[in-house]
């Protein structure tokens, strides 16, 4: 038996089964969406939103500890540099300002400056501008003269490290003979800057 099926959407019976065809099929389609056949279930979105949140706090607080180092960072090269500029003496104006200093902290303490020499510059290593720049000077006076040169050179307006100290008496009774060997850094300014 054959049918013979005619689409004639003006009779009311076609035009009923297209209708309840469409409604099934949207009805699948909702079901399908409702029971998570298509797409992700709350349980998962949740989940997944709380990954993101954990990943957002975690990479929010790796930018703060970033940001404290930064300006840390910047802290600590302006005050170096604040350092270097206050208590050392650039390349070019090495040794007048340091045979001064010498000088006056010989002449506050009392004692008398015999000879000041001077090594040659040290690069300092991991430094791009700094040396160590060693000064052998010779001083005469007394034991609290003594201990005062030691004071003044320790609290020196440059910095200035006493690497070696070396004491004898003289024949003449109470005044000593005394070497020092001061280290002090010297900083090479930038040609621009100079």
């Amino acid at each position: 038996m054959t049918r013979n099926f005619n689409l004639n959407l003006r009779e009311p019976q076609v035009l009923v089964r297209a209708v309840l065809g469409a409604l099934l099929a949207a009805n699948l389609v909702v079901a399908a969406f409702a029971f998570h056949l298509v797409g992700e279930s709350p349980n998962d979105l949740d989940a997944q939103l709380a990954s993101l949140r954990s990943t957002f706090r975690s990479s929010q607080q790796r930018l703060n500890k970033s940001s404290s180092l930064v300006r840390n960072m910047d802290i600590g090269r302006d005050q170096g540099n604040k350092f270097e500029v206050s208590y050392m003496t650039s390349r070019r104006q090495t040794f007048g300002p340091l045979d001064a200093e010498v000088n006056h902290l010989a002449q506050t303490a009392g004692m008398k400056v015999g000879t000041i020499n001077y090594s040659v510059l040290d690069p300092i290593e991991g430094s791009g501008d700094l040396y160590m720049l060693t000064i052998t000077a010779g001083f005469e006076g007394g034991y609290p003269q003594l201990m005062k040169l030691v004071n003044a050179i320790d609290r020196s307006p440059r910095f200035m490290v006493i690497d070696e100290l070396q004491v004898a008496p003289q024949p003449k009774g109470d005044i000593l003979d005394a070497v020092f060997h001061i280290n002090t850094f010297v900083r090479d300014q930038p040609e621009a800057a100079q």
